[in-house]
Order: C-alpha cells, then sequence, then structure tokens
C-alpha cells in the first residue's frame, strides 16, 4: 500500500506542474542547472507537511527514497538554496498554486478572518525590525461545502473587513455563485458589486432600523450559517500547521499562509479522494 506522504507528494507534483511555464522540466537537469520550478515548489510543500525547518526537511528527505522518486529527483538543494527559491517564486505562481490545490470548488463560498502569530525568536529582535504589530490578520475564502481555502489576504494593519472583503471577492468574482460574511462585512457597495458580477450576497445587516431586521429575517438561515464553515478551516489549519508564521517580511508572510492553505488543500483532497 502507497504511503500518504508518498501519495500526498505524487498528487502536490502534479498539481505544480500546472503552474508553472515549463512543466515538463526535469526535476533536476543533468549538469547541475538548478532545479525546475515545480520540484521547489514540491519541496517547500513538503517542508510545511513535515513541519520542519529548511535543513531538517533536507536531511528527513534525503533519508525518503520514495519521495524523491516521486519528484524525479536524483540529489538535493542545499537548504540555503531551497530557502532563496521561496523568495524566488512569485505571489502570483504561489496564488495560483493555492487555487489549483483546490479542486473541488461549487461557487457557494463564505469568507471570514482571524489572527496568526508573527513568530519571532526575541522581544530584542522584534524592536531591531521595527515590528509594531505582534499578528497578521489572515482573511481566508472557502467553499462552504468541500471546506478548500481558495483565496487568502494578509495584513498587519487594522484594515476593516468591509475593506477587504470587496477585494477577495472581486479576485473570485468569476467562480462565486454566493458569498456568505457576518456583519462586518455589512456595506450596500459591497451587495451592490457582488449582484453586478451576479453572486448571491448573504451577509447579515447591522441593526440600525425595522428594516433591517426584515432584510436578515428573509434570509436563508441554513444558506447563512454555512459561512461557520470558514471556523471550521481557521482550527484545521492552526491545529496541524501552527498558529503562527515564521517568515520576518510581511511578503513571505503572505506567501508561508498561502502555502498554509495549500498544504490543507493538498491534505484534503489526499485523505478524502
Amino acid at each position: 500500500m502507497t504511503s500518504e506522504i508518498r501519495r500526498f507528494t505524487r498528487l502536490t507534483v502534479a498539481t505544480a506542474k500546472t503552474v508553472v511555464e515549463n512543466p515538463g522540466e526535469p526535476a533536476d537537469p543533468v549538469g547541475g542547472g538548478g532545479f525546475a520550478d515545480w520540484a521547489m515548489l514540491t519541496l517547500h510543500t513538503l517542508r510545511l507537511e513535515l513541519g520542519k525547518s529548511y535543513r531538517q526537511t533536507i536531511d528527513l528527505l534525503s533519508e525518503m527514497p520514495g519521495v524523491l522518486e516521486e519528484i524525479g529527483l536524483t540529489r538535493l538543494p542545499h537548504y540555503t538554496v531551497l530557502r532563496d527559491w521561496f523568495e524566488k517564486i512569485s505571489t502570483k505562481t504561489w496564488r495560483a498554486f493555492l487555487r489549483a490545490s483546490a479542486e473541488k470548488r461549487t461557487g457557494h463560498a463564505a469568507i471570514d478572518s482571524t489572527g496568526f502569530d508573527r513568530d519571532h525568536p526575541s522581544r530584542y529582535y522584534a524592536q531591531r525590525a521595527h515590528y509594531r504589530v505582534r499578528s497578521l490578520k489572515v482573511t481566508a475564502l472557502v467553499d462552504v461545502e468541500t471546506l478548500y481555502v481558495t483565496d487568502v489576504h494578509c495584513t498587519t494593519t487594522k484594515k476593516h473587513d468591509a475593506k477587504i472583503g470587496p477585494q477577495v471577492a472581486r479576485r473570485n468574482a468569476g467562480d462565486l455563485l454566493s458569498l456568505a460574511a457576518d456583519r462586518a462585512y455589512d456595506g450596500k457597495p459591497f451587495r451592490d458589486e457582488l449582484r453586478s458580477y451576479g453572486v448571491r450576497p448573504l451577509i447579515k445587516h447591522r441593526i440600525y432600523s425595522s428594516l433591517d431586521l426584515a432584510h436578515n429575517a428573509r434570509m436563508s438561515s441554513m444558506h447563512y450559517n454555512r459561512r461557520w464553515m470558514v471556523e471550521t478551516v481557521f482550527s484545521s489549519l492552526k491545529r496541524t500547521l501552527g498558529a503562527a508564521v515564521r517568515a520576518r517580511s510581511w511578503h513571505l508572510e503572505l506567501r508561508e499562509m498561502v502555502l498554509k492553505c495549500t498544504v490543507y488543500n493538498l491534505r484534503r483532497s489526499v485523505r478524502y479522494p
């Protein structure tokens, strides 16, 4: 019987090849000409799946011939090379990788946010690096029927949900049929924008008048309450992949969160095919 880590690697390789420009490139070209983009995407995914540092990941993979066979690697990069590739690969590619990993999408989604700690080695480092905010606000778009994460937004500011929601919805408007969210996303411009895309807004109104009560009463509780599926996904992410990000800069923290969600999606595909 094929092990789960090997099946996970096989699926990751297939998914990574769909988002790179040259999917037919060998994992490690003959002559030491570097490594293929899709191979490095796979190695970074395995790093989070194993929950190890760059150095430990390379050390463990050197003892996993079956996993290396799935990738097609005859040699492994130095751990510093792996670290540099994390920054070298564009955010656009990481986002495409996330979308490709969410293979089962119904169009019925929910949006919500949570906090992830910015993991620093010491208070001294945080002061030297001028960190003012110790947490990362993460907003996720989740398919409420399949529980796949389809998009992620990160910020270290106090940006309101009502400003983030339209930005996330705009990027995914072509894939959405309905969008559920709590009152923090309440706003007529947001609802109007969703309707202009053909997306049904399932967003409760803040109570300012009896008319708001009437609007909320007309909304289907069964469909609106499915927004709690986002909380389920957040809980799973934090329990299995950690409630903190290790990266030191904001743009790398964003990529790490996108990669966490990608690993979560791939795990679901392997365990619940």
